[in-house]
């Protein structure tokens, strides 16, 4: 389980029908070769996370699954993995709409990398 984490900000409203498009704005603006990768991924919003991830410092958004480099032959009929995007995390961490759109895109970058294997301290964001 991994999860991406921002120092916090002001704070941006934005409704949640709002809030689910740009996250599927922001799924759809992968390139190609990278959403070919993710059919077996599911992609949800929450509201924000557990108590446990709170007290873990917070998240923006989280990661979890089998990354892609760590399934050996034995990995069949598995669950979707899941990567879930917090809102009202994500709002109070940006002080406008255009930093929530790019935080919501930075923060679903940094899951993907997660499914891809890569650690926190090796992804840019």
């Amino acid at each position: 389980m991994a999860h991406h984490q921002l120092a916090r900000r002001r704070g941006v409203q934005c409704s949640p029908w709002r809030f689910n498009q740009l996250v599927a704005q922001a799924c759809a603006s992968l390139p190609t070769r990278f959403q070919a990768l993710l059919q077996n991924v599911a992609i949800t919003v929450e509201h924000r996370p557990s108590a446990a991830i709170e007290a873990d410092g917070g998240a923006l958004g989280l990661y979890e699954g089998t990354p892609l480099g760590e399934r050996g032959t034995a990995y069949t009929m598995a669950m979707p993995d899941k990567i879930t995007i917090y809102r009202a995390p994500l709002m109070a961490a940006c002080s406008s709409f255009a930093d929530l759109r790019e935080e919501i895109r930075l923060t679903l970058l940094h899951e993907i990398g997660h499914h891809f294997g890569l650690s926190d301290e090796e992804l840019p964001f």
